[in-house]
């Protein structure tokens, strides 16, 4: 029984290895390497994400969420993903109805729980996208995105919303449905 046990607690943890897809953390929530364990300070983060020449993308999962899982275990593993993620984005988790402190760009600090509510964020996950410029005095972080993914998408989604924000589209006048829609049409006509 005591082998078990130690094995039990060994395994809880184990930190993620680069070749890892994720793990479950002590909250409940997946884990991966490629995830920043910051002071949840969204201007330090930029700042941070910045100095690496990274976007800030936070994502915000929960305890027992169906579609964390297929994100976990089915799209953020694919090889191209995986490599988009490390190579270009400086990532923060935040638990839905986790307690643990964050300071939004407005200055306000809060509970994780209570700033995500602030930001009227009800699905899990979200994750929120974020410019390399600091936003205006008094912006909130829900203001300052510059896009807000919620829900579980596939692959093709996920890896499109990726690119798009990278390459700044945002910024242009191609909507996401239509930056989609060509790149599904260039690829149908090749």
């Amino acid at each position: 029984m005591l082998k078990k046990i130690v094995i039990l607690c060994a395994l809880a943890v184990t930190p993620v290895l680069a070749g890892e897809a994720y793990y479950v953390g002590d909250d409940g929530m997946h884990k991966t390497h490629w995830m920043r364990d910051t002071f949840r300070d969204m201007a330090e983060d930029l700042q941070e994400a910045n100095s690496e020449g990274k976007r800030l993308m936070v994502i915000i999962e929960q305890r027992g969420c169906v579609y964390c899982t297929k994100m976990h275990e089915q799209v953020f593993p694919d090889p191209e993903i995986k490599a988009m993620i490390e190579d270009n984005y400086f990532v923060v988790q935040m638990n839905m109805f986790g307690d643990t402190e964050v300071t939004d760009f407005d200055g306000e600090t809060l509970p994780e729980k209570e700033m995500i509510s602030k930001w009227n964020i009800i699905f899990t996950p979200t994750m929120m996208f974020f410019d390399d410029e600091l936003p205006p005095e008094g912006t909130t972080s829900a203001q300052a995105a510059v896009m807000i993914m919620p829900g579980a998408f596939g692959k093709f989604t996920t890896l499109s919303m990726f690119k798009y924000i990278l390459e700044k589209r945002n910024e242009g006048d191609e909507h996401f449905q239509k930056y989609v829609a060509r790149i599904l049409a260039e690829r149908d006509a090749n």
